[in-house]
């Protein structure tokens, strides 16, 4: 009974915590079974913010997991959340498809509400558009900066996965085309290699069963000074297991984090006070890589970016609203950035779009390099040669 009766104590407590809240951010995210790190981002703002249903500021929806199949139904989910009178931001933890519509009827029916978006889907020129503040992994630096990476480590050959979907988008096409040019400059061959889209009929499945049977056949024939790169999360987990057993280099995943196909692919399991503590999830990866003889030869970002993208935005809109600083202050965003990354390094640039103009609202960053067994490679120390923000 007194258990009880403590219990029930904490949750009065907990809506009264949180009952002067006068705004309210919304924050869409895929469920935690297709995208976990920003589906606890977006946990990590509940549990800071409070749930707006407890009079708190959060409110969290997920978009369906076959969000191509159900755009409509994505778009509506997001639009939805202008019905609610106190939403001051909506935040989109990944840009998907039917963002950019989702928030032109925001913007017609609520144009006070800010809205932000990470790790986009659709064309930048759109979402520079559509949204006050767009976050994205910098293209530039990093097709550069693995690359780089990777020689350091001493790999002579650079394999980029792809499939013909992925390198449509700009983004991702730019970023390979930076990574070829970056390969021929330092000497290494650039190896393209096509693999199945996991949005196909052979589903994920079906593409995680060609990494693992293919990369040893690529090790085979490359050698094991090749370095690997997949553009899409479902092919990492594969990609990373066969590299720990039979060889190769990983420096980072398209989006990095310690939780990006280290656990499934070296049976690495997380408890409840884990979740979400960065520095303890790291340490578990890297003495799972090192038993497994990856010490030096794969990589990470030490905090995941999705999870950080969810929280530092949510951190940011709030100190737009309460008018700390503006949407468009990138040093205060870098700060914000630190603060949910103690020891992780932070650079980034402008987008650039394709008319050679810098959009002030779309922000390109990236993160310090980890290499397990190895620590911080300082990549963010370095400067990028002008002419690779130049390559399209």
């Amino acid at each position: 009974m007194k258990k009880f009766l403590i219990g029930i104590f904490m949750s009065v407590l907990s809506v009264f915590a949180f009952a002067e809240a006068d705004y309210h951010i919304g924050i869409v995210t895929g469920t935690v079974s297709q995208s976990e790190d920003a589906a606890r981002g977006a946990e990590a703002a509940l549990a800071k913010y409070g749930a707006a249903e407890k009079g708190g500021k959060i409110v969290h929806v997920t978009y369906p997991d076959n969000f191509m199949q159900e755009m409509e139904t994505t778009i509506s989910q997001i639009a939805s959340l202008a019905d609610d009178p106190k939403m001051k931001a909506v935040i989109m933890g990944e840009g998907v498809p039917g963002t950019v519509e989702a928030y032109r009827r925001i913007r017609e029916k609520r144009p006070d509400i800010l809205l932000l978006t990470n790790s986009s889907h659709e064309d930048p020129e759109m979402i520079a558009e559509a949204a006050d503040l767009a976050l994205e992994t910098d293209i530039v630096a990093r097709g550069h900066l693995i690359v780089l990476a990777a020689k350091q480590l001493g790999a002579d050959k650079f394999m980029h996965i792809s499939f013909p979907r992925h390198l449509s988008y700009e983004i991702i096409s730019r970023r390979r085309n930076i990574m070829k040019e970056t390969a021929k400059d330092l000497g290494m061959e650039f190896i393209d290699m096509a693999a199945p889209d996991p949005v196909s009929d052979v589903g994920v499945a079906g593409a995680q069963q060609f990494i693992l049977e293919q990369v040893p056949n690529w090790l085979d024939k490359y050698g094991k000074n090749t370095a690997f790169f997949a553009t899409n999360n479902s092919h990492t987990e594969p990609l990373l297991k066969r590299i720990a057993e039979k060889g190769g280099y990983f420096i980072e995943a398209d989006l990095p984090s310690p939780t990006m196909g280290y656990p499934g692919a070296l049976g690495i399991k997380f408890d409840d006070s884990e979740k979400g503590n960065w520095p303890a999830i790291l340490k578990k990866v890297e003495k799972s890589v090192i038993d497994a003889n990856g010490s030096g030869r794969m990589g990470t970002w030490a905090y995941s970016y999705s999870f950080t993208g969810v929280l530092s935005l949510t951190d940011h809109a709030m100190n737009v609203i309460e008018g700390k600083c503006d949407i468009l202050d990138f040093d205060a965003f870098i700060e914000t950035l630190k603060a949910n990354t103690p020891g992780a390094g932070w650079n980034g640039s402008y987008y650039v779009g394709v008319d050679g103009v810098e959009k002030e609202n779309y922000l390109m960053i990236y993160q310090d390099t980890y290499i397990l067994g190895k620590g911080y490679l300082h990549m963010t120390d370095i400067e990028v040669p002008e002419k690779y923000f130049e390559i399209k």
